[in-house]
């Protein structure tokens, strides 16, 4: 155990720097947009492409662990949808509650820290559930976002709208090029290839970092709103509607995030290999891990553009963030 805590402290380490960074002043709140503009446009999906391009392509190809994390990721949507929908929370709200349950921090944090703990042979799985996530995962959520009439266009703009999202981001391209490179063999040329791996080793840090920082700043804005809706109140004006989530309304979704979802890949994955379904111990090994990740914090800025309570998906990450710090390492003990 000391071993796992060796190799994940340093992650984490990165997120607590961000967060004191952005809370205390030291990084203005508004570079940490341009933060996350280097990390989702330029390193990581160079990150994305070498892992893909350097794995042989059978194993980006993997039908068995594409089903099994499909499988898994659609049921902790259908679970936390049922029961997230209360007289507090409608389709809008759960919708986005079950996507920061189901859809792990796999590309800011999961591949460079699975791959520290796995080696080389994490990355191919934990790049597949990177892009069902992306493109199977998020689009159900945001077609189940618009249920409740929250938008007047309803659910064909959100399907648009999620469509228009996955082909302007980078990481699925950076994916299918990387898968493309691997099946012909291609290589860069020595300078382009040197460029990619410069932004590639710049991607794990900056990532973590960001994490921290995005975290942080959800926190202070919230903090403004409360004490504007105090000052609005105190003033006989009208109080501001946004309110920190109740406990109720967070918790559960941290547990199903963090024990519920890796449980669900685990039984899934055994009950397919019961089956006949072949699957590698590795590739096990790195589902699980990957479920066991704390939420993606991109959740936050989706919640946000589609009307969503953003404080409660906010709360949520940086639960789930904080707790991984303890349960990621119990999880990686259990395994080995």
């Amino acid at each position: 155990m000391l071993q796992i805590f060796l190799v994940t402290v340093p992650f984490f380490a990165l997120i607590a720097a961000g967060y004191a960074a952005a809370r205390s002043g030291a990084l203005p709140l508004a570079a940490i947009p341009g933060l996350n503009v280097f990390v989702l446009y330029f390193a990581l999906p160079c990150m994305l492409f070498r892992f893909g391009a350097g794995a042989p392509i059978d194993q980006l190809l993997d039908g068995a662990v594409a089903l099994i994390w499909g499988v898994s990721a659609l049921i902790v949507v259908g679970a936390t949808v049922a029961l997230s929908r209360n007289e507090r929370i409608g389709w809008n709200d759960a919708a986005f509650g079950a996507l920061v349950a189901a859809f792990p921090n796999t590309g800011f944090m999961g591949v460079p820290l699975l791959v520290a703990i796995l080696g080389a042979q994490a990355a191919s799985p934990t790049i597949i559930s990177i892009a069902f996530d992306m493109i199977v995962t998020s689009s159900l959520c945001i077609f189940l976002s618009r249920l409740d009439g929250a938008d007047e266009h309803g659910a064909a703009k959100a399907v648009r709208q999620a469509l228009r999202g996955i082909l302007q981001n980078p990481m699925p391209w950076a994916i299918l090029l990387g898968a493309a490179a691997s099946a012909s063999r291609l290589s860069l040329p020595g300078p382009v290839d040197r460029t990619v791996t410069m932004l590639a080793e710049a991607a794990s840090p900056v990532a973590l970092f960001t994490i921290g920082a995005v975290l942080a700043r959800s926190a202070l804005l919230a903090r403004e709103h409360r004490a504007s809706a105090v000052v609005a109140e105190a003033m006989g004006g009208a109080t501001s509607p946004t309110r920190q989530a109740p406990l109720r309304d967070v918790l559960p979704v941290v547990a199903i995030k963090l024990v519920a979802h890796p449980l669900l890949v685990y039984g899934v994955a055994k009950g397919a290999m019961a089956m006949g379904l072949p699957l590698e111990r590795q590739a096990l090994v790195t589902i699980v891990l990957v479920a066991a990740l704390p939420s993606a914090s991109n959740v936050s800025m989706l919640a946000e553009r589609f009307g969503a309570d953003n404080g409660r998906v906010a709360r949520i990450i940086l639960w789930t963030t904080v707790a991984a710090f303890f349960t990621f390492p119990l999880a990686v003990g259990w395994l080995q």
